[in-house]
């Protein structure tokens, strides 16, 4: 799998800084929903997107998921990330959780999120509460659905021979007569081409307590909850699929005027381009829609902010090649195979001294201290009020991070031992030097940090 192309921050400041000298201080245009030619404009340079009105939701799965939306919040299950912008750490507006796929994570700013996992009948995950776990529950419900909205929708842009695309054949007669699936058998749809969503990020935006919000810069569409962007560590053309939900909404918000200024919009526009129109699309609560096939990629988009406090659960599919437990956890069992334990006195010793397997086992070292130990505990123990799962993981994977500090010990000392030659010595310096210098640089990164005043709410690092 492949992640999205993403340009490195230097480079989007510069274009950010290009379109705005080209705007000027004027605004480029922008459609609504009120405008005569908004569904033109949508269907011809928007057409991957999709809305799917609340009225075509299953009535018990907004129930389900709703309720689940504010178990979270009532639980404290929704926190403000750290992340890292422009080199510098900075505390997100918006409260999430992620939940997914049992080990998966999901990487964004330079911040990894652990998935609180969503109910697996073969893993025996605790969880704080009985509440919580039918929580999870209802995202994986949702999940499912959106996931059989999306085929269903990628077969009628042509992106999935229909022939191939179900298992189950009432559905295939469904989309043979351009209907949507059947709602009460969702769970069924099967896709051999894509990819199902393997995590969901949830998003908590109160507008009453954000009052910081920025302006849109280019078309002038109001106040920002989340600004432009692509969605980041992605599969190639993968869909994003998002539930939306505002609480505390009379009947008359629900259904009120689509320029509404209380209600929320997603925005989008071509990314980088200020000749085609941007489109501001409005949502009632309930509503879903869908950034189809390659959309996030070619296209950026953005929340304005309504006035009531706001849920969504955004399905995705994370790039997994090096984010999930399972991947890790054969990783330090690969460097952990030239280690050697005397059973009789618990001595330690290593099996070679092949330059090129020390390199290998140092940069694995640096691996799971960084991107998995210090990430999860500069976090603090905020997943303990969710699942006791990822703790359980982190015990493990400290396990293996002591043996391999141990191992970085043992090459050291095979290094002064005179039995070896200069010229062995200089290989093995040449292979371990560079991680070892990385991981001093990184230690001293990471304790700056954790000094900083914005860090100074969560808990301190282990290591």
């Amino acid at each position: 799998m492949k992640k999205r192309g993403v340009l490195c921050e230097e480079e989007k400041e510069v274009k950010k800084r290009k379109l705005l000298e080209q705007i000027g201080d004027g605004h480029l245009p922008y459609l609504s929903s009120k405008d005569d030619t908004f569904y033109d404009l949508w269907g011809s340079c928007y057409s991957k997107l999709t809305l799917l009105q609340a009225k075509h939701v299953p009535v018990d799965l907004h129930h389900t998921v709703q309720n689940a939306f504010l178990s979270l919040l009532r639980n404290g299950c929704l926190f403000q990330d750290l992340v890292r912008l422009k080199g510098k750490d900075i505390i997100t507006p918006v409260s999430r959780i992620l939940i997914g796929r049992p080990g998966y994570t999901y990487k964004y700013l330079k911040t990894r999120l652990f998935a609180v996992p969503w109910i697996n009948d073969e893993l025996n995950t605790q969880y704080s509460t009985r509440n919580l776990l039918e929580t999870y529950k209802a995202f994986s419900d949702l999940n499912d659905f959106l996931y059989s909205q999306t085929v269903n929708e990628l077969q009628k842009l042509g992106k999935i021979h229909k022939d191939n695309f179900f298992q189950h054949s009432e559905y295939k007669e469904q989309i043979k007569s351009d209907q949507r699936p059947s709602t009460s058998n969702y769970e069924n749809v099967k896709l051999h081409s894509m990819e199902s969503f393997n995590v969901t990020l949830i998003n908590y935006m109160d507008p009453q307590n954000m009052s910081f919000l920025k302006e849109e810069p280019y078309f002038g569409m109001g106040k920002m909850a989340v600004s432009w962007h692509h969605d980041e560590n992605l599969v190639e053309q993968s869909t994003v699929a998002v539930y939306n939900y505002s609480y505390q909404e009379s009947s008359n918000d629900v259904n009120g005027e689509d320029e509404d200024p209380t209600r929320w919009h997603v925005g989008l526009k071509i990314a980088w381009d200020i000749e085609t129109p941007g489109l501001l699309m409005p949502l009632s609560s309930g509503d879903c829609y869908l950034m189809l096939d390659d959309l996030n990629k070619t296209h950026q988009h953005c929340v304005i902010a309504g006035c009531q406090p706001r849920f969504s659960s955004t399905h995705r599919v994370a790039e997994s090649s090096t984010g999930t437990l399972q991947y890790i956890k054969s990783q330090c069992n690969s460097a952990l195979q030239n280690l050697h334990m005397n059973p009789d006195t618990g001595a330690a010793d290593l099996k070679n001294l092949e330059p090129n397997v020390l390199g290998q086992t140092e940069e694995i070292h640096n691996e799971v201290e960084f991107e998995w130990l210090r990430q999860f505990w500069f976090q603090g123990k905020r997943y303990n009020k969710c699942t006791t799962f990822w703790k359980e993981a982190m015990t493990e994977l400290e396990i293996h991070w002591k043996q391999m500090e141990t191992m970085t010990s043992l090459v050291l000392k095979a290094i002064e031992n005179e039995n070896l030659t200069v010229d062995e010595k200089c290989n093995i310096l040449k292979n371990i030097l560079p991680p070892l210098v990385e991981r001093q640089d990184l230690r001293h990164d990471w304790r700056e940090r954790q000094k900083e005043k914005m860090c100074n709410g969560l808990p301190g690092s282990k290591l």
